[in-house]
Parts: structure tokens; C-alpha cells; sequence
């Protein structure tokens, strides 16, 4: 078992660990997100020559396979913090994203290496996509855990806060060496900087991990386990978390319902509508990257707002203001974004719809820590979350460009819509779980 620090509790120890455990997850997403950023920039470089739509489709499939090691991932990183604590997931999460940016940055391309060229860039994309899929599940409950029930929701909105802030940081990279290296350049070998920057940077996160404390949660139930071992009635190791899973069927399928229509709203309005953005609307690379540099800046404020709202009406009230607007909102909104030529036009669309999609991503971890005990809270969050993530969220860039390539791109609008509206319903039915969740306080 790793040696973990000891668990905290006072207030300003406490906010130290909310605030490295954070600074942490942006190093992880600007990561994840830095891949995104550049593929117009590297397509060229992994793939045969073609048509950009084509290439970017390649880039985009890559993408989407990432996304399905992200439910490995969190199976195996989230049984893990529940077992030997949230600390020691965080920490192992935070090597593997280092490892597979430093493996992006090094390796040849097409033209020098042939298929091993899109095939080690496949591999680095499959060890991060293990390591943020098990960072999700466990920085959503180590940040639940450690902040109080008053401010939960406030507090825990920063685990989207700086998903979406890592996002951005990849964003300011790429304004940085579009104004620093010429195009040429850019797609040459400028578009490597990024993942050094990003292996480094998970260097430093790492090192600010290891000074976080774990929380007082899991401390207590490691304690109530070493009790039940002693006494012989601890279970069995054969059986181990995914059978404690299986005794949350409704919690399961809740974050999986609850997850659908936002994690898919999320990715159309921040890593396609870059694409969108130059390959529909007719802006410029240098355009789009603009546009959503300020649009994301933006965006970052909703999430504290919306996180301390739900701490005072409640979670459900805030995801079904999410719910009606992206199934009322979304053909519309992409319906005008498609056809606006002005930049400011644009970002404004753009921030309507993110502040409309906060409901969902600023109380996203802190409602799927409620769902579950702690014993199973890690996995619980993680897993169903990274399943989701992966058929919805992961694909929505090759889908909604397939549909581009075959002429009936307003059937992805329809596709969003349709699976907002589902997860409305859910918001609907389900309870709320500020008042009635299993978060131990």
C-alpha cells in the first residue's frame, strides 16, 4: 500500500489540498485537452496525405478510442482509491498522463516511420485515456470529500472548473506559438511543444500531490475495514469493489442517465466547436482559436456561481435548468453558429450555450459523490461516468463529422437534442441529493 499523509481537517489544510488536488486535475486535462488544441496541426504529420476532413477524422477516431480506455481506467484507478486511498490514485494517475504526453512529444511522423507513426500516437492516447479516466472518478470524490456540506457544490464545481481550465491553458499555448512560429512551423514540429510543456508540468503536479492529505472519509473507513478484518468479517478479496457496485444498481445507472446529454452538450460546445468554427462556420484556424480562448475564459466563472447555487436550491433545480436548455436550445443555437461570420457573434452563441451546459458541468462530481458510500465512491462516480464518457462524449467529434463528410450535419444538432431531452427525464425522476445523499460529513 502507498504511504499516504494524513487525513485533514482543518480549515486552511483542507483548502491547501482542495486547491493542489485542482491544480493537479488542470495539469491532467490540459493533457488530455492539448491533443484536441493541435490536431489541426499534427493530422498532416500522423496520417497519409488526403482531404483535412479526412485527417482530422483520423485524429478524431484516435480521440474517441482514447476515451474508451477511460472506463479501464476508472475501474481499475477508482478500486484502487478505495482501497489504498484517494491520494495514491491521484498520484499514479498524474505518472501514466506524463508518460503518454512525453511519448506524443517524441514520436516520428508518417513520413519518417510509417504505420508505427498513428500507432505509438494510438498507445500514448490509450495511457492517458486509463489515466484520466481514473482521474475524473477520483479528484470528483477526493474534492467532495474534503470540502464541507455548506460549500460542497461550491468547491467541488472545481473539479470542471479546471477540467475546462486545463482546456484553456492548452488554448493559451496555442495562441502563444501561433504568434511566436509561422504556420510551416507550427505543423512542422512547433505543435510538439505543447505535450513537453504538459509532461513537465505533470512533474510539478506530482510534486504537489505528494503534499496533499487524504481525506478524513476514506481515513475513517479504512479504520472501520482494519476493525471488520480483525474481527474476520471483512469481505471477500475475490469479490472486492465491483461486487460492492453491483449493491448500487439505481446509483449506477442514475450517473449514467445523468451523464449522457452533458458529458455530449460539453464536448460539442468546447473541443468541436473549434472545428466547427473553421470547417462550417468559415473561420481561420487563428480564428477559432481566439474565439474560444475568450469563450472558455467565460465559461471558467460559471462553474463556482452555478456550484454555490446548488448549494443553496439544491442540485436537481440546476440540472433541469441544463436540461431544458440544451434540448430546447441546442439545433437553434449551432443552427445560427453555423451561419455567423462575426467573431463576437460567435463567442457570444458559444457562451450562452456553455453557461446553459454549466447546470450540468458544475455539479457533475459532487452529485455522483452523493450517489454512493464511501466505501464505493471512487468507482462508483468513476466508472458508469467513464462508460458514458466514452459512447457519448468521446465520439462526439467523429460523429458530428461524419455526418459533416456525408452532407447531413444537422442530424448531429438532432443527436444532442435527443439525448439532453433523455437525460431531463432523468433529472426529472431522480431525487435530490444534496438533502438526501450518502456524502459522509
Amino acid at each position: 500500500m502507498t504511504a499516504s499523509a494524513p487525513a485533514t481537517s482543518r480549515p486552511i489544510s483542507r483548502l491547501r489540498s482542495i486547491v493542489s488536488g485542482s491544480i493537479g486535475n488542470l495539469v491532467e486535462w490540459y493533457d488530455w485537452y492539448a491533443y484536441s488544441a493541435f490536431a489541426l496541426y499534427f493530422a498532416p504529420v500522423f496520417f497519409p496525405k488526403g482531404s483535412p476532413t479526412a485527417q482530422l477524422l483520423n485524429t478524431a477516431a484516435i480521440f474517441a478510442v482514447g476515451f474508451l480506455m477511460r472506463p479501464l481506467g476508472a475501474w481499475l484507478l477508482g478500486a484502487y482509491a478505495d482501497r489504498h486511498g484517494r491520494r495514491a490514485a491521484l498520484l499514479l494517475s498524474v505518472r501514466l498522463m506524463a508518460g503518454g504526453s512525453l511519448l506524443i512529444a517524441a514520436t516520428p511522423g508518417y513520413a519518417r516511420i510509417g504505420v508505427a507513426a498513428p500507432a505509438l500516437l494510438l498507445l500514448a492516447r490509450l495511457v492517458q485515456g486509463i489515466s484520466v479516466g481514473g482521474e475524473y472518478g477520483t479528484s470528483a470524490t477526493y474534492l467532495s470529500e474534503m470540502a464541507g456540506a455548506r460549500h460542497r457544490g461550491f468547491w467541488s464545481s472545481f473539479q470542471y472548473l479546471t477540467l475546462m481550465g486545463g482546456q484553456l491553458l492548452a488554448l493559451v499555448v496555442q495562441l502563444g506559438l501561433q504568434r511566436l512560429l509561422t504556420p510551416a512551423e507550427l505543423g512542422d514540429w512547433g505543435w510538439r511543444v505543447p505535450f513537453v510543456i504538459g509532461a513537465v508540468a505533470a512533474m510539478g503536479a506530482l510534486y504537489l500531490r505528494t503534499h496533499m492529505g487524504e481525506t478524513a472519509a476514506f481515513e475513517q473507513h479504512q479504520l472501520g475495514v482494519l476493525s471488520a478484518d480483525a474481527e474476520g468479517e471483512g469481505p471477500a478479496p475475490s469479490r472486492g469493489q465491483m461486487h460492492l457496485l453491483r449493491q448500487h444498481p439505481r446509483a449506477v445507472l442514475t450517473v449514467v442517465g445523468l451523464t449522457m446529454g452533458g458529458t455530449l452538450a460539453f464536448y460539442t460546445f468546447t473541443t468541436y466547436a473549434q472545428k466547427f468554427l473553421v470547417n462550417t462556420a468559415g473561420f481561420s484556424k487563428e480564428q477559432a482559436t481566439l474565439i474560444s480562448f475568450g469563450v472558455m475564459a467565460v465559461a471558467l466563472l460559471f462553474q463556482p456561481l452555478m456550484g454555490a447555487i446548488s448549494d443553496k436550491v439544491g442540485r436537481r433545480p440546476v440540472l433541469i435548468m441544463f436540461g431544458l436548455g440544451a434540448t430546447l436550445g441546442t439545433v437553434p443555437l449551432l443552427r445560427l453558429l453555423a451561419h455567423t461570420h462575426d467573431a463576437w457573434a460567435a463567442a457570444g452563441l458559444l457562451i450562452a450555450a456553455l453557461f446553459v451546459v454549466s447546470g450540468y458541468t458544475s455539479i457533475s462530481a459532487v452529485v455522483k459523490a452523493e450517489l454512493f458510500p464511501t466505501s464505493i465512491r471512487a468507482l462508483g462516480v468513476g466508472l458508469p461516468f467513464a462508460l458514458t464518457v466514452a459512447i457519448f462524449g468521446g465520439t462526439a467529434e467523429y460523429v458530428a463529422l461524419l455526418a459533416k463528410n456525408q452532407g447531413v450535419e444537422e442530424w448531429f444538432y438532432w443527436y444532442v437534442t435527443g439525448c439532453a431531452f433523455l437525460s431531463l427525464l432523468v433529472y426529472w425522476r431522480m431525487g435530490d441529493t444534496r438533502d438526501a445523499g450518502m456524502m459522509d460529513d
